[in-house]
């Protein structure tokens, strides 16, 4: 597919993606999220009962918050994104007193017009019914005094207890008040949990401290039972995480034509940012990383705060976010439009050690497959180019893994055994050489990443974010292109 038929498809794709009124339409549906309930039903034991509780509102300062993000496994399973929530999922039929069987129950905010011209309208109750597919949708308020007996189950499922939300004087039914209310309905014993969170020793489990009461918790199944679920994407999910990864990688695009030495790294991020809004995109999966010269040697570097790149590599890891699903894509280019003698040994080494890795991504290979695969390149090569003399040293140099799973999480949950058909990974070599390395100083500040979001199929290894080129010669071609930024000159300001 030529790259021009390429982005009028991706145009015509985001057009019949919005509804008459302005709003995307192209979210998850009901289906799936009551699909997934029921995939996690099928894998919880008899007579269990699991509970899930939203993300917490993080605060930025005093009366500001940070944009709310719903917990991946929340949304996961129901596509409800408002705060102060939670999911019951029962792995049996249960009765209500007039005798209607049901086998979930969602609890979400209660509607409140006045905090709604604050913060925006709520769905309530009757719309987790409609919108949701929801039969049992009540008020938080309603799970303080839940009535559920989770003394009569055999296993009650849960995630450990975070303790990190707020409690708050406005909302009635806030996060801290609704897992406090479950802590106390399932006989949690608080002094077990300051112990735990003391790293005291020995100290007695919250399984055997609500074992007196005849009822068991297991907070570890769960998060199994979650990423054995979510590690294979359906076609539903495929839609969106592709269309997140392919937009990256037209950010990727965009930048290698606009890129220029007086560029500072701040404004790297913001041309690949722009593009993820223009295509849709409501966040940015996880904060962007742009850094430019030996600032790349910093794995998560997030300052960005580099006036100029110069004449450095720059190695921008970024991703945007459609619809909760988050591509992860990295690309290393020269500012200047052209790699230096050391800066292209160096890309082009780690372009090899990627090929390698991304060639071992088939069906029922390790999922270490393509980081044995990497380093092996990787080490060999800086062994040739005198950089390490043993083997061991290569690590100095290349100290993360070479793949993670991702979707609704950057580092999507999974069970990271074999492949298998329907996985969506990152290949994603590096070669860091910070200043003041044991090497010949002409390779300090050399620092290259290259990740892409590989799709496992039964024909082998799909790039999905192959629209950003990677060799360094395709790179440095697309570089000279014109940019759509270029005529982009706003008043100075003294």
């Amino acid at each position: 597919m030529t790259f021009r038929l390429s982005f009028l498809l991706t145009v015509l794709f985001v057009c019949s993606s919005i509804a008459q009124n302005g709003t995307p339409t192209d979210y998850l549906s009901a289906q799936f999220h009551k699909d997934r309930r029921e995939a996690l039903r099928k894998k919880m034991p008899q007579n269990s009962v699991a509970v899930f509780f939203g993300n917490p509102v993080r605060n930025r300062a005093n009366d500001v918050d940070y944009v709310y993000h719903q917990d991946p496994d929340f949304y996961y399973l129901t596509g409800y994104k408002e705060p102060n929530c939670v999911l019951v999922v029962f792995s049996n039929n249960q009765t209500n007193k007039d005798g209607k069987s049901y086998n979930e129950m969602l609890y979400v905010q209660e509607k409140n017009p006045k905090a709604e011209q604050w913060t925006g309208v709520r769905l309530g109750t009757e719309g987790a019914k409609k919108d949701l597919g929801f039969e049992v949708a009540l008020n938080g308020k309603d799970f303080l005094n839940s009535g559920i007996d989770y003394k009569s189950f055999n296993t009650v499922l849960f995630k450990e207890f975070e303790n990190d939300s707020r409690n708050s004087k406005r909302e009635k039914a806030d996060l801290y008040k609704l897992t406090e209310a479950f802590k106390t309905q399932i006989g949690f014993d608080v002094k077990t949990e300051k112990q735990a969170d003391s790293n005291v020793q020995n100290e007695i489990s919250p399984k055997k401290s609500i074992a007196v009461k005849k009822a068991t918790t297991d907070t570890k199944s769960i998060t199994t039972y979650m990423a054995s679920l979510r590690e294979k994407k359906s076609k539903e999910e495929m839609v969106l995480l592709t269309k997140a990864v392919r937009i990256s990688a037209m950010g990727q695009r965009e930048i290698m034509k606009a890129m220029h030495p007086g560029m500072s790294e701040s404004e790297i991020q913001g041309v690949h940012e722009f593009v993820y809004r223009k295509y849709g995109s409501e966040f940015e999966g996880y904060p962007s990383i742009v850094g430019a010269g030996n600032n790349g040697c910093v794995l998560h570097y997030i300052e960005n705060s580099k006036m100029k790149v110069e004449n450095d590599l720059v190695l921008m890891d970024l991703g945007a976010e459609y619809h909760g699903y988050s591509a992860d894509v990295t690309r290393t280019i020269p500012a200047n439009g052209k790699f230096s003698t050391e800066q292209k040994l160096i890309y082009d080494l780690v372009y090899d050690a990627q090929e390698a890795g991304i060639a071992t991504v088939k069906i029922g290979n390790d999922f270490s497959a393509p980081d044995v695969a990497a380093r092996k390149v990787i080490t060999d090569g800086l062994m040739k180019l005198g950089i390490i003399k043993t083997a061991d040293d290569s690590r100095k140099y290349f100290p993360h893994g070479t793949s993670h799973h991702i979707g609704l999480d950057v580092h999507d949950p999974g069970l990271y055994n074999n492949f298998e058909e329907n996985m969506v990974l990152t290949v994603e070599p590096g070669i860091y050489i910070p200043t003041g390395s044991d090497c010949d100083k002409k390779w300090w500040g050399i620092a290259v990443r290259i990740e892409d979001d590989i799709l496992v199929t039964a024909n082998g290894p799909m790039n999905l974010s192959g629209e950003a080129p990677r060799k360094s010669n395709e790179i440095e071609a697309l570089m000279k292109e014109k940019s759509v930024f270029d005529g982009l000159n706003l008043p100075k300001l003294d």
